[in-house]
């Protein structure tokens, strides 16, 4: 990655620098941080040569090359010093808890209203609502459209920002274009590299924040890291990793909660890591219990489904969805473990890096 001695190369500077990297059949992309912009390089940034020209150039401060898969997201990256915030929070400083359907209803569309200012008034502090749902039967309904207006109505009626999965580009498109705060991407989508490329692309001049959940097919720690690469790379370095379980889960179980694999992340990179208790486990009697056990392991925030009246809801609200009363302990809970896990940093792997 390229840094320069000013907080951004200008205009005249960057494509000087880019047609030294064309000479070497790379490219760079800019990615701002809260201080500085920084400039990675795409293609194989070894070359002797091509690294001294730049590193030449009286704008540049210097050239950092590294062997790690994922540049970027690597604890070791510049952008290691970028701070990540929504809702007056710093993620990493403060927890973070994301709460909400799991889809939003469309025939009923007050019942999510009614459920956004119940979770503000819980404690949490961004506002999530399904309105594009990955099925496994293609015959099971897929969200619709119409919930995007229903969100961004609680948004202005509750001032929380809001989180909204998208599937494809077309989604990732009107979800930009309506100003969504924190873009989701499912398990489902967790590898699905030309669209977390896009997502990156299309969001690189915005403060739009990007939970990457892990995919449930997912084995080494490296593979859910240089999923979110792919983000960064596109020009997006607001990326929030997010555990959600693994298959298959133990009886009993939607999934095999895997939010133990938070120091793992934590020692290799410095994206913040907030876990989904709901999907990990699948039912709303044991969410409280993975949603604390993954503030104990280090997470910086979770994210939960809460709903006013879950037997009323659709997808899978009925089974996995708190209601906003546990929502408000659990919110109490999480904030003293929380506390608690500051005194013992220590005792972590990545106490050197922070």
């Amino acid at each position: 990655m390229i840094l320069p001695k000013a907080p951004a190369l200008t205009e005249a500077q960057f494509a000087e620098v880019l047609e030294i990297l064309s000479e070497f059949d790379c490219s760079a992309t800019p990615i701002a941080g809260e201080t500085r912009t920084i400039y990675a390089i795409r293609g194989d940034e070894r070359h002797e040569l091509m690294i001294n020209r730049i590193e030449g150039l009286p704008y540049i401060d210097r050239v950092d090359t590294m062997q790690s898969p994922y540049k970027l997201m690597d604890i070791q990256s510049e952008l290691a010093k970028n701070k990540i915030r929504i809702n007056n929070r710093i993620l990493g400083q403060d927890l973070l808890i994301v709460a909400g359907h799991c889809t939003i209803d469309p025939r009923n569309p007050e019942l999510f209203i009614e459920t956004a200012h119940a979770i503000k008034e819980a404690g949490a502090h961004v506002l999530r609502g399904g309105v594009w749902k990955p099925r496994t039967s293609p015959h099971s309904y897929q969200g619709d459209a119409k919930a995007l207006e229903t969100l961004l109505r609680a948004r202005e009626a509750t001032g929380l920002p809001v989180n909204a999965e998208v599937m494809d580009e077309d989604q990732l498109q009107m979800a930009v274009e309506s100003g969504a705060d924190m873009l989701q991407i499912g398990t489902r989508n967790a590898l699905n590299y030309s669209l977390l490329r896009k997502i990156g692309e299309l969001t690189a001049d915005k403060n739009t924040l990007v939970l990457l959940k892990r995919s449930m097919h997912m084995g080494p720690i490296s593979e859910f890291i240089c999923a979110a690469e792919y983000i960064v790379a596109g020009g997006n370095a607001n990326v929030l990793m997010c555990p959600r379980g693994t298959a298959p889960g133990p009886e009993g179980f939607r999934n095999n909660p895997d939010e133990s694999i938070t120091p793992l992340i934590k020692q290799r990179t410095w994206a913040p890591v907030v876990v989904d208790p709901s999907h990990s486990v699948g039912k709303a009697d044991y969410v409280p219990h993975a949603a604390l056990a993954a503030i104990a392991y280090g997470a910086d925030g979770l994210c939960i489904e809460c709903h006013t009246n879950p037997p009323k809801g659709i997808g899978d609200d009925p089974k996995q969805a708190i209601r906003p009363e546990v929502l408000r302990r659990l919110i109490k809970d999480a904030e003293v473990i929380y506390e608690m896990k500051k005194e013992f940093q220590g005792y972590l792997p990545t106490a050197a890096h922070h």
